[in-house]
């Protein structure tokens, strides 16, 4: 028989939200002095939970300037195996603060709590101690002899990992001795402002990491400053694409990780129920608000029929719900425009062909909801099949030989993942050598680790994350005319 979960939230009280918030700026909060201020909202109940100053020009250009003091000035003056000591110090303290960013996270972007807990916070301190371990050593890292720092790195992160992008960003550019404007999404500012007194906690110098809040104005004021040595950017295709032509002609080095419509390949000699977890996870996790979700579902032919409908029934059990109850599954979408993104691609489906099904889920009242959904009959040219919708939606495909597989895994302007699920390991490096993809997952899906590189081909952007390639990325080769 079919059983309920108690609610087993968790208490919003470690959490203390500030009623209004200014930017991060040469160590110390501060006022705008230009731009509106605006409201950042729970996405599950549509509360406002703080005020938010947004940064104009002359706040940016503040910020750049501080960042190039304390690159020019005591950061750039400090020992690599100092800086490592910080990088070490602000992981600890992510560590010790676990539970109050988790919780603020799960507020601010609508994620489970037990994806915050247990995915996000763990890996953003693991970074910082991964790039701590580096700060000393980069004369061993294969970037040719004395490597240097960039200078000042203009850092642009998306809403749907807050926290874990930060750390991505911030952590090897300062191991590698640069200095960091960030701009988190104007929809998920809380983490990193949470993040900003973590490094006045670490005694970080003043303007080695500086935040800078607001919308799209304020991160063009950012990418086309001309002291911003470097940008860092993951968010939309669309976007990166603009920034490629702001920088086009400049100095400036840019690494770019955008969109994605990844391809998880599941063949008949795959284990079944394992798949299906991989798949619910490659695509469901954090609302399928994942650049590199499984959002295209390849399975052969003749394990059709029993592929899905195991998925069927293991969506049956998913939980939709309160963001901080620990039973949910699946939380809120992140704003009403992203929500209404996912409708209009989801109608579109419909009306090429496809046929729609989602388990029996009773929305909540309040706030931005969406319920897992599959699409089945769709075309690979359909628009369900090659855009991202950035949301629940798994549209599923199906395919007879590897090389169809292939074929229709690589039919897509995006190149940043696919997963592939078989017990041969000869066809796993078979695919693997021929997916056009940045990463390709093998029996599983969605698993990260600071020291694997992370980065796409195609419409996916350029350059890498994590690992030491992540490290070279926030580097230039050093030597006697560098």
């Amino acid at each position: 028989m079919p059983f309920d979960y108690a609610p087993a939230p968790e208490s919003r009280a470690i959490v203390d939200i500030k009623a209004s918030y200014g930017l991060f700026i040469g160590g110390e909060f501060t006022d705008a002095t230009d731009g509106t201020p605006f409201k950042t909202i729970s996405p599950s109940s549509e509360e406002v939970l703080a005020e938010v100053s947004e940064a104009g020009p002359s706040d940016v250009d503040r910020a750049v300037k501080a960042a190039r003091r304390a690159y020019t000035g005591v950061w750039g003056r400090l020992a690599p195996a100092e800086r490592g000591k910080y990088l070490y110090r602000i992981a600890r303290i992510v560590q010790e603060r676990a539970r109050e960013l988790a919780v603020l996270e799960s507020l601010d972007n609508g994620k489970p709590i037990r994806e915050s807990r247990d995915v996000d916070v763990p890996t953003a301190a693991a970074h910082f101690f991964y790039y701590a371990g580096w700060a000393d050593k980069l004369d061993y890292a294969g970037l040719g002899p004395a490597p240097r720092p960039l200078g000042v790195a203009g850092q642009i992160i998306p809403w749907n990992f807050p926290l874990l992008m930060l750390s991505w960003k911030i952590a090897p550019a300062l191991a590698a001795g640069n200095t960091v404007v960030l701009k988190p999404a104007e929809t998920t500012p809380l983490t990193a402002l949470l993040f900003a007194e973590i490094c006045q906690q670490a005694d970080l110098p003043p303007g080695v990491v500086n935040i800078v809040t607001g919308a799209g104005e304020t991160g063009r004021a950012l990418v086309e400053h001309p002291d911003v040595d470097k940008v860092a950017f993951t968010g939309s295709t669309e976007v990166g694409k603009a920034i490629a032509r702001a920088i086009a002609g400049t100095p400036k080095k840019a690494t770019l990780e955008l969109g994605g419509k990844a391809a998880n390949i599941v063949f008949d000699d795959a284990p079944i129920d394992q798949a299906v977890e991989g798949i619910v996870n490659g695509i469901f996790f954090n609302q399928g608000h994942v650049c590199c979700a499984g959002s295209r579902l390849l399975v052969q032919e003749n394990v059709y029929d029993e592929v899905l409908d195991s998925l069927r029934r293991r969506l049956g059990t998913l939980r939709l719900g309160d963001p901080l109850d620990k039973n949910t599954d699946i939380g809120a979408i992140n704003s009403a425009a992203q929500l209404a993104r996912i409708r209009e691609l989801s109608d579109v489906g419909e009306s090429e062909g496809a046929q729609r099904w989602s388990p029996p889920c009773e929305l909540p009242e309040h706030g931005f909801w969406f319920p897992p959904t599959l699409f089945t009959g769709a075309g690979q040219s359909s628009r369900i099949a090659q855009e991202e919708i950035f949301g629940p939606v798994l549209t599923v495909l199906t395919f007879r030989t590897p090389e169809e597989a292939v074929a229709k895994a690589n039919n897509t302007p995006y190149g940043l993942s696919a997963g592939v699920w078989t017990e041969k390991g000869s066809r796993i490096l078979w695919m693997a050598g021929r997916l056009r993809a940045g990463v390709v997952w093998a029996n599983t899906f969605n698993r990260f680790d600071p020291t694997s590189p992370f980065g796409g081909y195609k419409e996916s952007g350029f350059g890498r994350e994590g690992g030491r390639q992540g490290l070279a990325a926030y580097l230039t080769r050093g030597g006697p005319g560098a």
